[in-house]
């Protein structure tokens, strides 16, 4: 039935983001049943120009999936507070031989996996829901010209909302503030001496767009929280986040950043922030400008050989120093969201472009992989084809922009499992692997970018065991959901609740698993089809799972599906020398 499973795009979240066969647009990888499954989970100008989609049109907020189904198919000790079972800072108590997790606001649940809509049916007009700790633990945040406090009253630079001697022209519903010189920002609240040392980490100026001109969101948007992310509990240094929408570099990024709402999407993007002059010493601003008031917050396999098969001659590439070990910056501490990996964080992930043999097209991102040999891709078999040349890009984070830690490298030969099959409820031993062509005798160079996976020990993962998913969001009806390589938690889900009637029955084999992203919804689309989903244990990652197939993006009771690597390692090693 022809390749009618193509891509499985995985989990915040992320039409969209990451989730096992649960990140991205539409789902990654997601594979629908019956005809037409998928496969894989899958004019900014001044602010007051944005697009009306980018408000926060509190009225209209609905609470989507609340994660309470995966919940149901966990297999959770419900007397038990070893390991702490709740998120979001939940605490934990045993009550009549069950655990009860008390929440802090603004979560509920019965994990505290759940945000509380506060803004939901609230008239705030265009505003910007900010959560704050003290009641209604709410505040609408106007954007110009509308004004407090329900924010639908529009008064055009009356008062003007220019800062430091900014002066106010009107545009019919519009405006713009004319800056003196040395100050910038759409209300002239960026000083002259405004700019970052290093990589940002120590920045705590006032720049709040983005390079694009796009708006940041605060810090404490109730946005935020809703797409399962929050700053102040994700990030180990989060000095400098607060109650307001500065750009700020919590994570260890290359220079500061912030969160932007686009078409109802959480993404990110770095900031129009310059960076000070040589030496870093920087002469204190003459000018003192004005901020903006706040308020607190809280057999024989088959083999497709690229367009260039070619053998080097050179001898096998020795193996990395470690595997498993990424390099991160700094710590993330993840809650059960998260919609933007770090730099250094996910050293194996692979983007995986094609374009037609023979083609003068450019090459496109269509599918995720994972690294587990110098010269070794692993990834879904559904995402290699005859037809196609196919090269890897490794260190990436953006995949519009070249940046200095990428590296591309062609693929010289793919291997398929003799065994995969597609049919119209699943896809069976969902493998395959990419042989990369070596240059100089090398193929991929280790750094503090690009690693590799460790494979699986033998050792099972238990049930409920947290782990990761990463990728940009591939799936069938579009090349890719983000520029920016994104990441999420999924839960593992035991084989036997997977199996059942009210999930996905009969057509799971044990070569697949199940694991569910705990925040659900369009935005639950975060990964890669073929992309990893990685586990931890004694700090050391293992490649425990690809994203294979699943029935829509982050659909009740069905979960992502992934390709069991356990069941593969054999195989791996056998053709992967």
């Amino acid at each position: 039935m022809g390749r009618m499973v193509t891509k499985l795009v995985f989990l915040l979240l992320l039409s969209a983001l990451i989730a096992p066969a649960q990140f991205g647009h539409g789902g990654h990888g997601k594979k629908e049943k019956g005809p037409g499954h998928k496969h894989g989970h899958r004019n900014y100008g001044n602010g007051h120009h944005d697009s009306e989609n980018d408000y926060e049109m509190t009225e209209d907020v609905s609470e989507e999936d609340d994660g309470d189904w995966l919940l149901e198919l966990l297999d959770i000790i419900d007397d038990k507070c070893d390991p702490n079972p709740c998120f979001n800072n939940g605490v934990c108590e045993v009550k009549k031989n069950k655990f009860k997790c008390d929440c802090p606001r603004p979560f509920k649940g019965k994990r505290c996996q759940k945000v509380s809509n506060v803004c939901k049916k609230k008239k705030c007009g265009r505003a910007h829901c900010v959560i704050t700790s003290t009641p209604p633990y709410f505040e609408c945040k106007c954007k110009g010209p509308f004004q407090p406090p329900d924010c639908k009253t529009e008064s055009v630079c009356e008062p003007s909302p220019c800062m430091n001697g900014g002066s106010c022209i009107k545009d019919g519903k519009h405006f713009e503030c004319a800056c003196p010189d040395g100050f910038s920002g759409k209300f002239c609240e960026v000083g002259p001496d405004d700019c970052y040392e290093g990589d940002g980490e120590s920045y705590r100026g006032l720049v709040s767009e983005t390079e694009e001109g796009k708006d940041c969101l605060d810090w404490n948007s109730n946005f935020i929280l809703e797409k399962g992310t929050d700053p102040f509990t994700m990030y180990e240094n989060e000095d400098g986040l607060g109650p307001h929408n500065h750009c700020r570099n919590p994570d260890g990024d290359s220079r500061p950043w912030c969160f932007i709402r686009r078409r109802n999407k959480l993404r990110w993007d770095h900031c129009d922030v310059k960076q000070c002059p040589t030496p870093s010493a920087v002469p204190k601003a003459t000018v003192e400008p004005q901020v903006p008031g706040t308020t607190p917050a809280p057999a024989e396999p088959t083999e497709a050989s690229t367009e260039a098969t070619l053998t080097t001659g050179h001898p096998p590439e020795k193996d990395f120093s470690t595997c498993g070990k990424p390099q991160p910056r700094r710590v993330i501490n993840r809650v059960y969201g998260g919609v933007k990996a770090t730099p250094g964080e996910h050293p194996w992930q692979v983007s995986l472009q094609v374009k037609p043999v023979g083609s003068q097209q450019d090459f496109q991102h269509t599918c995720g992989g994972v690294l587990i040999k110098p010269c070794w891709v692993l990834t879904a078999a559904h995402c290699i084809s005859k037809h196609n040349s196919m090269r890897v890009v490794l260190g990436a984070m953006n995949l519009v922009k070249d940046e200095p830690t990428d590296q591309t490298v062609e693929v010289e030969k793919a291997i398929i499992h003799e065994n995969y099959k597609e049919t119209s409820e699943a896809v069976y031993n969902d493998i395959g692997l990419l042989k990369l062509k070596a240059v100089d005798g090398h193929c991929a160079n280790e750094t503090k970018f690009v690693k590799t996976a460790c494979l699986p020990d033998g050792e099972p993962f238990p049930d409920g065991s947290a782990c990761i998913i990463s990728g940009w969001g591939a799936t069938e009806k579009s090349d890719y959901g983000s520029d920016h390589l994104q990441d999420a938690t999924v839960l593992l889900i035991s084989q036997e609740r997977c199996k059942s009637e009210k999930v996905y029955g009969s057509v799971l084999d044990d070569s697949m698993f199940c694991a569910g992203y705990l925040k659900g919804g369009v935005d639950s689309c975060q990964g890669d089809s073929g992309g990893p989903l990685m586990c931890q244990r004694d700090k050391v990652h293992y490649v425990y799972g690809l994203v294979s197939w699943g029935d829509s993006c982050a659909k009740e009771n069905k979960p992502g599906v992934y390709t069991r690597i356990t069941k593969f390692t054999d195989w791996i090693n056998s053709h992967a020398v």
